[in-house]
């Protein structure tokens, strides 16, 4: 019988073991929050040097220099327009192909940042008609391969929700219908809680993902009702950080403030409901300063929480130089936006296709009627000839690095 209970405590002393040293294996993983700082799992911290990788699976307008036609459902209609739905498809998927790839990730690393921001449309990661997939879409096996890059990389990875259900912000920041239905709509909220759950146990493991965003610039200032919705905001916050942690206990959960992540007085600093939660606020134009953030700061300093600038940029080199010293002088890391465009002020330029012009200007036409559409239309073997060229562009070897811009930055061009 002593025998017997001898065994018995061994086991449970094993088996103790082993729980304490998986317990502590999760502790060095993953970057976790320590009051207001990040910190990596060999106790080092954090500061957060980097940039978005925007346009890529979330295209936006100004990015390929369209002015009206400006967020991703909008651009996706125009190029059906003018050269067929068939061949739309087929760009797309060549464009998730060579906007970004394993030489862009490697670049960014010699650069000297640290880590990648990477928006996302909610429609990768459901069966709805999305940049050239009808079903089955591809969201988890593009974000696999960033992060297998990443990995190489050593780079980390924000995921962020620039596109969620219903529309956060209203404007075609989100792609939506001119209004944040999601703060409105039970059924969006459903869908948005239902994807980062998803999205958070499939990665829950991954120690490369910094964290997870839960959605980009909400609630945009422009609604007679602004403050009402404000007030929605963190109760939808707090049901999904709760969804996520009945399967991931790992990652960082980000939170962003109303009216393009500017409004704090959103938000209260008493986050006690989560202790792995951070902020993020973006800023663009205005002093290049620290009073010119001081509201962030302040924020973070009643919270006791990290605060990070998740966008900023489309500034002078002189001004970005000032307020990369700005932030990080307080403590506040940055990703600047964006990491690729045409037109220049991103780390890399990608160079305008000849002929381009043709498509802006069908694009930015009246098309409200199909008369309208018909008029405008180009040569079918030009217009597909030049979206071709775009592909070829847009890939990293093709595109020319924007050296002033990241010695700006403070990193290595």
């Amino acid at each position: 019988m002593q025998k017997y209970f001898y065994y018995l405590c061994l086991i449970a002393l094993l088996f103790s073991s082993c729980e304490q040293k998986k317990t502590d294996d999760n502790a060095v993983k993953y970057i976790v929050v320590d009051g207001p700082d990040l910190i990596t799992p060999d106790g080092e911290k954090l500061l957060i040097r980097g940039t978005n990788l925007g346009n890529w699976l979330n295209p936006e307008g100004y990015m390929f220099t369209f002015q009206k036609t400006n967020s991703v459902g909008r651009i996706h209609q125009a190029l059906c327009e003018m050269v067929g739905p068939d061949f739309v498809n087929e760009f797309w998927k060549s464009y998730k192909d060579n906007y970004i790839t394993k030489e862009d990730i490697l670049f960014l690393k010699k650069t000297g940042c640290n880590t990648i921001r990477l928006p996302f449309h909610y429609k990768l990661f459901t069966d709805e008609d999305y940049m050239g997939l009808t079903a089955a879409q591809d969201g988890f096996g593009r974000v696999d391969t960033l992060v297998s890059w990443c990995k190489e990389a050593g780079l980390y990875l924000i995921l962020d929700m620039h596109d969620a259900p219903g529309g956060q912000t209203g404007d075609n920041i989100d792609d939506s219908y001119g209004y944040p239905w999601l703060l409105e709509s039970e059924a969006s909220q459903k869908l948005f809680i239902d994807i980062w759950t998803k999205i958070a146990d499939y990665y829950k493991n991954e120690p490369v993902i910094l964290g997870y965003e839960l959605c980009n610039e909400p609630i945009a200032p422009y609604f007679e009702n602004v403050e009402e919705l404000n007030a929605k905001l963190e109760p939808l916050y707090k049901r999904t950080v709760e969804a996520i942690r009945t399967v991931d206990s790992n990652h960082i959960i980000l939170l962003g403030a109303a009216q393009w992540n500017s409004n704090f007085k959103s938000l209260t600093p008493d986050a006690s409901w989560d202790n792995n939660l951070m902020y993020t606020c973006h800023r663009y134009g205005g002093e290049a300063s620290a009073e010119a953030i001081q509201s962030f700061i302040d924020f973070r300093n009643q919270s006791n929480r990290p605060m990070y600038m998740g966008e900023i940029g489309h500034n002078t080199n002189e001004w970005m130089a000032a307020f990369v010293q700005a932030m990080e002088t307080n403590n506040i890391g940055w990703t600047f936006w964006p990491y690729k465009k045409m037109k220049g002020s991103s780390f890399v330029s990608i160079r305008e296709p000849e002929n381009w012009k043709l498509v802006v200007d069908f694009v930015e036409a009246p098309r409200a009627t199909y008369k309208e559409i018909r008029e405008a239309r180009p040569d079918q073997a030009t217009a597909r000839q030049i979206l071709l060229d775009y592909l070829e562009k847009c890939k990293f070897k093709n595109c020319e690095v924007s050296t002033e811009y990241i010695q700006a930055l403070g990193l290595k061009p």
